[in-house]
Order: structure tokens, then sequence, then C-alpha cells
């Protein structure tokens, strides 16, 4: 693969009117859960799984076709036909309460590999204050310098494991995603070429893993979980998403979940749509 870096299209300030929210039930007040600790998440309840939903064909899941589909959504955007796909999830929170406090992005690297794509985690440092031990994608808040969010996008990648912007193809930008913290994040999809090495910044991540794209493209691996807040925590129930994966190789295990794993979420509505 040959990367093009600049090659954005941004897709950054599209309404939500159709997306779903996991903070509440319909019949609950309007109020937010406060975030839940990972150790938590994992004991919360699997209340559905989706084997009856189509998987991502494996052409589909190709590089030139996610070039071509990402492409596709910009032109549909332009013509107005935008709304025929609009995610799944537009945050964590219901959308009266969307009120983020600054603009962030995540960087959604697709390793390109001889076995198919795969795609990039990061496992946060568990001492941190906020989401420690997390997986996530590597990313965070816009700074004054930034030009906009596939910059910002790039920078945090750079910063937090060492890619190389330049071994980078950007196909485009998901939709905002609002979390329960305040932020307004774009995730940024990307093609990584296999030649990238990583230079993790320990005061931040812990370590960084892959998984392959077909098994994060086959909702029969997407677990739909619940948790109740006790009243002493404001009460309400979150619904959220998680994607278990254990490493075949290590054998070691991943829980994905939350804001992470609603994004994933949203590119597989938006590659099987």
């Amino acid at each position: 693969m040959q990367p093009t870096r600049g090659s954005a299209v941004c897709f950054c300030a599209l309404p939500h009117p159709a997306s779903h929210t996991f903070a509440l039930t319909a019949s609950e007040p309007a109020r937010t859960p406060p975030p839940l600790p990972t150790a938590q998440a994992e004991q919360a309840p699997v209340i559905e799984r989706h084997h009856a939903l189509p998987a991502v064909p494996a052409p589909q899941l190709q590089p030139q076709a996610l070039r071509e589909r990402f492409a596709r959504w910009q032109r549909d955007l332009v013509d107005g036909r935008g709304a025929a796909w609009l995610p799944e999830h537009g945050g964590d929170v219901p959308p009266p309460e969307r009120m983020a406090s600054r603009q962030a992005s995540v960087l959604v690297p697709l390793l390109v590999r001889d076995s198919g794509l795969h795609m990039l985690l990061t496992r946060r440092d568990a001492r941190l204050s906020v989401h420690a031990g997390q997986i996530s994608f590597p990313g965070g808040g816009r700074d004054v310098g930034d030009r906009d969010a596939v910059h910002t996008a790039l920078r945090e990648a750079e910063e937090e494991i060492g890619l190389d912007p330049a071994l980078v193809e950007t196909l485009g930008c998901m939709p905002l995603y609002t979390t329960v913290t305040g932020f307004a994040v774009t995730p940024v999809v990307s093609l990584v070429d296999a030649r990238a090495r990583w230079r993790l910044q320990q005061s931040e991540v812990a370590e960084v893993f892959e998984v392959p794209l077909a098994f994060l493209m086959n909702p029969a691996n997407h677990e739909l979980r619940a948790w109740d807040a006790a009243p002493a925590a404001g009460g309400g129930r979150r619904m959220f998403y998680a994607m278990p994966w254990t490493d075949p190789d290590s054998g070691k295990r991943y829980f994905i979940w939350g804001a992470t794993a609603a994004m994933i979420r949203n590119l597989y509505r938006l590659l099987i749509a």
C-alpha cells in the first residue's frame, strides 16, 4: 500500500436525528449515569446478541472496497443523499444532554496485512484518572494549532503510539460521537501501511494490539449489555456494546466496549448499508 496523507474527506458535523443512545431506556427520565469502570462493565449481563444480522462480506473489507465505500458516501452527501445512512449511535448521552465542551478526534487505524485488514487498538494505562485500563483508539482533544479533525487524529496517534503520518491513508471521517465525559469525537478511519512500527507513550498507553476487521464487522461478535446505576450514583440504565476478543496466539483477552465499541458498530452499519 502506498498511503496518501491529506486525502481525507471529513463529514464532521453531521446531525444525528435517527441515532440511538445507550444512556437511558425510553421510559426513564433524561439523566445520564456516571462513567462505568471496565471491571463493572465486564460483569454487566448480556441482554442481546445479533446473530441474525449479516456480517460484512469479505470482498467489502478489502482496501479498495473501503476507498470506494467512503467515496460513495461523500458523493451521496454532496448530492443530498447522505441521510440514507446515519450512525446507529451518536453518543453515550441522550441528544438533549449533548453539550460537549471540547472537540476531539480518534484514529481508527486499519492495518493492511497479507492476511487481511486488522484494526489497531490501544489499552490505556491503568494509572490514568479517566478511562484507566480501557480499550480505545489513539486520539485526544483538538489543539489550537490543529488544522482539522484529521490533523488532530494523526498528531495524537504519532504522540501516543509513534505512528508515522506518512504511512497513513485517510479514508474519511465518521459522524461525531458525544461521550459522557463531554467530548465530541470524530472517528477518522484510515488505512495504515504494515511497515508501521510503534513507540508507545508510556504515561498513557500500556499496549497496542490488533483484531481482524472481519471479526469486528460480524455482529455475531457484538454483545449488547445493560448496567443499572445505584440510586446513590444517580440511577438510570446504561446500555452499551461489548466485543470481547481473545488473541489466538497469546490467549490474552481484551474487553472492547463503550464508546470504542459503539464507533466500531457505526462503522459496521456504514459498510453493510
